[in-house]
């Protein structure tokens, strides 16, 4: 039930004996676990050798500002560009999402990482860390786009995981650093940014990650905090029967359910299958919280699980591959990073 940080680019004995809590389901890495591919293939060889059965290693690698790996992988192009691409020519806009989440997820899939949390189904406009990670304002075209990169996973082996639902684009709050609130009806957001969710959803998305904003008009409590944005809406009006993420249970929007052990708890109340403990620091608090609780269904795991993949020298040598990254290399790539 939860996915937990690790402290390096190898594991120590304190994230050994996390691992081997049964309330571990998985692991993040981040930029810190990253040196080059032989480093991860390591690193991950090493996780999997503590932890059998159903469990993940996970990674958010959107592309632009949020690529945890970059040395020796290709650089992802923001969503912003393909956006751009889409509103000169739609075909070729579509075309260039699916390449992007195909490249994406062959590289992970190639070093054994099983899934990416994306795509970014956000609206741009105007949110502080979400920005150019959005493919752009209007909810029809990124409903298009998303729904295409979620198609390109898919056939690439990985799972797809929507995110923020139900939307954290429309305010400009920066939940990594503030409480957010967007004070909107619910059916300016059912008009707006629900609306991606739905098309990605029907794309055969996997996985949906809850953003730490509150929407007072809906309920007071923020997303993944709540019964009626997780049963009600997800689970019964759109009958999402896939995972659940919590976003990081570390964001300080998070901290309105209290302590580390009151939030875990608090996602998993509200229906959260999977919660995000990203800072290895907190991971002994949330495991703390969970001890007794029933884990998370084994099948539930296992859908998130990647499929077989080519090898890395095997991927490097198939042209159909060649052509989607050369494609990607003639969008502008953006500068600076948000690890």
């Amino acid at each position: 039930m939860l996915i937990i940080g690790i402290e390096g680019k190898e594991l120590t004995a304190n994230d050994r004996t996390r691992l081997a809590a049964p309330e571990v389901s998985g692991v993040i890495l981040f930029t810190r676990n990253y040196a080059d591919r032989e480093q991860l293939l390591r690193l991950v060889v090493a996780i999997r050798a503590e932890r059998g059965g159903e469990f993940v290693i996970c990674v958010d690698h959107e592309g632009g500002p949020v690529q945890r790996f970059r040395e020796g992988f290709t650089r992802l192009p923001p969503l912003a560009r393909i956006g751009e691409l889409y509103r000169r020519d739609r075909g070729a806009g579509i075309a260039m999402a699916e390449m992007h989440a195909i490249v994406m997820a062959s590289e992970l899939r190639a070093c054994d990482v099983d899934f990416s949390f994306a795509p970014v189904v956000d609206l741009a406009r105007g949110n502080r860390v979400i920005g150019e990670r959005a493919f752009d304002p209007d909810p029809g075209i990124v409903a298009e786009l998303g729904a295409a990169y979620v198609r390109g996973m898919r056939l690439s082996g990985m799972a797809a995981t929507l995110k923020h639902y139900p939307g954290h684009g429309s305010i400009p709050e920066d939940t990594h650093l503030e409480a957010a609130i967007d004070p909107r009806p619910l059916e300016a957001i059912r008009a707006a940014d629900l609306v991606p969710f739905v098309d990605g959803l029907a794309a055969g998305a996997e996985a949906v990650m809850v953003a730490h904003v509150t929407y007072p008009a809906i309920d007071p409590l923020a997303a993944g905090y709540s019964r009626t944005w997780i049963g009600e809406i997800l689970r019964g009006e759109l009958g999402f029967r896939g995972v659940v993420f919590s976003d990081d249970v570390g964001m300080v929007a998070a901290e309105s359910a209290g302590g580390i052990g009151a939030r875990v708890s608090a996602h998993l109340d509200a229906g959260c299958d999977l919660v995000l403990v990203c800072h290895p620091a907190m991971v002994d608090a949330a495991l703390d919280a969970v001890r007794g609780r029933v884990p998370c269904a084994a099948e539930k795991i296992a859908t998130m699980a990647g499929s077989v993949a080519e090898g890395w020298a095997s991927l490097q040598g198939d042209p159909q591959y060649r052509r989607y990254v050369a494609a990607l290399g003639e969008l502008a790539a953006p500068a600076g990073t948000h690890a």
